[in-house]
């Protein structure tokens, strides 16, 4: 089980440097506001930020800026070049908005920038367009995402995944085939900010789409995986398991690589005033950097020591024998019943069952 207990750093780590943004997403978790808040760590508490991740020691985590939109704030550029050269790998999370042309982007990737996350939740401008709540988003995702390979950066592409935008997967997928990205990152919805307002999958409608996921990922030119769905791995066992199926997705591959990783156990987030929670997703706060270093919140912190310990789950995760390797959202988990420990609704596996695949 200590394989899967990342307790020494996150592998991943989501910094909101503005809750900032000019689109109005229906699902956006961060509820985010058209101007910058006051409240916001200032260009040298961010640098002191910075420098708080590289007390983590090699190797260090993969940082994420996100936001609200990133390019909202005058010193992305600089936060940038000051992470890399602290030798901090450094990926942008921004929205797809006017701000997002080339020549942003090319400064920012020489800057040292080495990754870009887009997010597409429709195979067309109607059905994308209606999630992100501006006319033209759809477009300028693309042309955005057209600009990032061109540069050389890694392009991962996320998707929603909700009642509303589960029947247009396949198209999606059809889309993105046609596009050299690095990956495809499927999130699950988890009821929070905006997104209380949307419709979430069943269970069973989640297996499915995970066993389609699995079955598309042994062909794809490019890594799928599944954020707030832990859920995935156990069905990527399973497969394997039954025999006859490539281990692509499993060993070895980029599901085995996330095995164990979920809120607070290889993830840690740091809001844009300086709270350090599990997840965006699960916004609990350990506490916050302006008083507490990073270090010592995700290695000690009651909140995180807890998240870690799966013999801590409670529900039906408690006794699940995929627990390890999965654990449940427990984002999802909070959202629902308001305890972070308790099992993952969405999740269709009973111990001592075996769904079938789709």
């Amino acid at each position: 089980m200590s394989a899967y207990v990342f307790s020494r750093a996150p592998v991943m780590l989501y910094w909101e440097i503005t809750r900032a943004c000019d689109l109005t997403c229906t699902h956006c978790r961060a509820e985010a506001i058209p101007r910058r808040d006051p409240r916001e760590l200032t260009s040298m508490e961010a640098i002191g930020f910075l420098s708080q991740i590289v007390d983590f020691g090699p190797p260090l985590p993969h940082l994420v800026i996100t936001g609200g939109d990133p390019l909202k704030r005058p010193d992305l550029k600089a936060i940038v070049r000051q992470a890399v050269n602290f030798g901090i790998p450094t990926s942008l999370a921004p929205s797809a908005t006017p701000l997002l042309t080339a020549d942003a982007l090319a400064s920012l990737q020489r800057a040292g920038l080495s990754g870009l996350s887009l997010s597409l939740d429709g195979s067309d401008a109607q059905r994308h367009d209606r999630l992100r709540g501006v006319v033209g988003c759809f477009e300028r995702t693309l042309a955005a995402a057209r600009s990032a390979i061109n540069l050389g950066l890694s392009v991962q592409i996320n998707t929603l995944v909700s009642a509303q935008t589960l029947p247009d997967l396949p198209d999606i997928y059809a889309r993105l085939k046609t596009m050299p990205i690095r990956r495809w990152s499927l999130f699950f919805l988890v009821g929070v900010g905006r997104g209380r307002l949307l419709r979430n999958i069943l269970p069973q409608q989640a297996e499915q789409a995970c066993h389609w996921l699995y079955t598309r990922s042994l062909e794809s030119p490019f890594v799928i995986a599944a954020t707030e769905a832990p859920f995935y791995r156990r069905v990527a066992v399973e497969r394997i398991q039954r025999g006859g199926l490539s281990s692509r997705g499993v060993s070895g591959g980029p599901v085995a690589r996330s095995f164990g990783i979920r809120d607070g156990n290889g993830i840690a987030f740091v809001s844009h005033q300086g709270e350090v929670w599990p997840s965006g997703f699960l916004p609990v706060p350990a506490g916050n950097i302006r008083q507490t270093p990073m270090v010592e919140l995700y290695r000690t912190a009651p909140l995180f020591t807890a998240l870690r310990d799966v013999d801590q789950l409670r529900g039906k995760c408690a006794g699940c024998p995929f627990k390890a390797i999965c654990g449940g959202s427990r984002a999802r988990a909070y959202a629902y019943s308001g305890d972070y420990l308790d099992g993952d609704p969405l999740c269709a596996f009973e111990p001592q069952s075996s769904p079938n695949a789709a």
